[in-house]
């Protein structure tokens, strides 16, 4: 009996050393940190990942080196933040809605506020971020925030007033979850992997997110409609973060071009954001998608019928232990920051996909 358990161990030992992934040897003076990211790695917020890796390694001559892992290989969107706490990855980008309830402060920049673009957006959330300073993210050294443009409806029956939403079933997770009720929709929280497939099984009649997905995750294969509802406009809050103790190994040179490169690479992603909504658009358009603008009466409508979603998350904070007055503050400055912004980027000619006229166009 007891051969056949050392036999049985040298078997496993033997599987183990064949089967298990070659780990490149870390020379002296070296970091290695593990990136894991949720989009599919031909994705261009992948692409934006790859390109901060490449000017990390480059910038440090080498001292960092980086190993990637997109397309939730690592770790799933909503496993990220929590992967990144127990330091199963160094570094990590997922969105806020895949954890309901994790950062309820940062949620306020997910409420149907009417952000006009991804360029906006992302400006917005990293001024809300700075200036509040959440403790929901005292457990990660927070590199960037960043934002999703705007979201849109992207369904197969077309959707031109609240009611023709009454009888869909929308994927919508978290805080957008409430605004697709609101409207008179059904929300599910469907996983954005599996919503492609969903739709073609007619689980879902359709998508609120932002138009680069009609390219990114292919819904412009699936989907016959697009209607633009910018007027509320709810945007997914995105990060990326560094577990603590990772952050804490970077010699003091090393981290002087680390927070460097962050900087500069959190106004790239801002201004990926806004121009990978043109290759959606494009994508659907070559596909015969109509496109539809809410006329100024529906977009009031909207506006009107997403009040209460609001309302809601300010009593749910209360209710958390916040005071009515500095959530109220919360919303006061996220409208007063995307009005800035949303000026700035007309001064600047930033072209949008969404917006006002004057934003619109390539």
């Amino acid at each position: 009996m007891r051969k056949s358990f050392v036999l049985a161990g040298i078997v496993c030992l033997f599987s183990f050393l064949i089967l298990s992934p070659p780990t490149r040897a870390i020379a002296a003076g070296e970091i290695e940190f593990k990136f894991a990211n949720y989009f599919p790695p031909p994705s261009a917020h992948s692409k934006m990942c790859e390109e901060f890796i490449k000017e990390l390694e480059e910038q440090t001559n080498g001292k960092v080196k980086v190993r990637y892992f997109a397309g939730g290989s690592m770790l799933t969107a909503p496993a990220m933040i929590k992967g990144i706490e127990s330091g199963i990855a160094d570094i990590g980008l997922s969105h806020i809605e895949y954890t309901p309830g994790r950062m309820p402060v940062m949620e306020a920049c997910d409420l149907p506020l009417g952000i006009a673009s991804g360029w906006t957006a992302n400006q917005l959330v990293n001024d809300f971020y700075n200036k509040f300073k959440p403790k929901d993210w005292d457990k990660v050294k927070v590199l960037w925030m960043h934002a999703s443009t705007p979201s849109v409806l992207i369904t197969k029956k077309p959707v031109r007033t609240m009611e023709d939403l009454k009888g869909l079933t929308i994927r919508a997770p978290g805080r957008l979850a409430e605004v697709i009720q609101a409207l008179g929709g059904t929300p599910a929280p469907t996983p954005v992997v599996e919503t492609y497939d969903a739709m073609v099984k007619g689980v879902l009649d359709g998508v609120l997110i932002s138009l680069e997905t009609l390219k990114t995750f292919r819904f412009g294969e699936v989907a016959k409609y697009v209607t633009y509802c910018w007027n509320i406009g709810p945007i997914y809050t995105m990060y990326v973060v560094m577990n603590k103790n990772s952050y804490k190994k970077l010699t003091p040179d090393v981290k002087e071009v680390f927070d460097r490169l962050c900087g500069k690479h959190g106004e790239k992603f801002a201004l990926g954001w806004n121009d990978i909504d043109f290759a959606g658009e494009d994508f659907a358009r070559e596909r015969g998608l109509e496109f539809i603008d809410l006329s100024p009466e529906e977009q009031a409508r909207w506006s009107k019928a997403c009040q209460p979603v609001i309302e809601n998350y300010v009593k749910s904070m209360v209710s958390a232990g916040h005071k009515e007055a500095e959530v109220r503050e919360w919303i006061k400055y996220l409208n007063e920051r995307s009005e800035y912004w949303t000026k700035k980027q007309i001064q600047y000619h930033i072209k949008s996909a969404t917006g006002p006229k004057e934003m619109r166009g390539k």
